[in-house]
């Protein structure tokens, strides 16, 4: 495919900010591939599959999105996957640093991959994981922060009625 491209995260939980990435995505990309890592290092709320299986479900009307767990290095992923592109959020100053250096270090491992970044709608900038579990955890509204499916998971997780 011509314009295949990657769009990888731990996704622990996926987010809107992280949905509004994928459907701008769609306006450029022909095909985009969510690539869940599986990271046995990193203390995630929701097992691989449960990630996996949350996306597709989100995503399950879309034949453009494909979505896979993966380890090791992500040029090795693309490659295999016969992507030339990575799609990467940037929300604000703090991301950029983090992302230039992963993209100069996915450079020099494959040059013929090329990273895109996109910024996510003003409303999900503020917006991470890490917050939607921690308010989830605390019993606050998630409501506009996550797909519906995510926050019936959360709240099963947290045993919030």
């Amino acid at each position: 495919m011509k314009n295949k491209a990657v769009y990888p995260g731990s996704f622990d939980p996926i987010t809107n900010g992280h949905v509004d990435i994928i459907q701008r995505g769609l306006e450029i990309f022909d095909k985009i591939l969510i690539s869940v890592l599986k990271n046995p290092k990193k203390e995630l709320l929701f097992s691989t599959k449960e990630r996996v299986d949350m996306i597709q479900t989100i995503f399950s009307s879309q034949e453009k999105v494909e979505v896979k767990a993966f380890d090791g290095l992500l040029v090795d992923f693309a490659k295999k996957n016969n992507a030339k592109i990575i799609i990467r959020g940037l929300r604000a100053i703090s991301d950029f640093e983090y992302e230039f250096q992963m993209t100069l270090m996915n450079r020099k491992l494959d040059p013929e991959i090329e990273t895109f970044f996109l910024m996510p709608n003003v409303n999900y900038s503020f917006l991470s994981s890490k917050l939607v579990k921690e308010v989830s955890m605390l019993g606050g509204c998630l409501q506009g922060l996550v797909p519906m499916e995510v926050e019936k998971k959360l709240k099963k997780k947290f045993k919030i009625n």
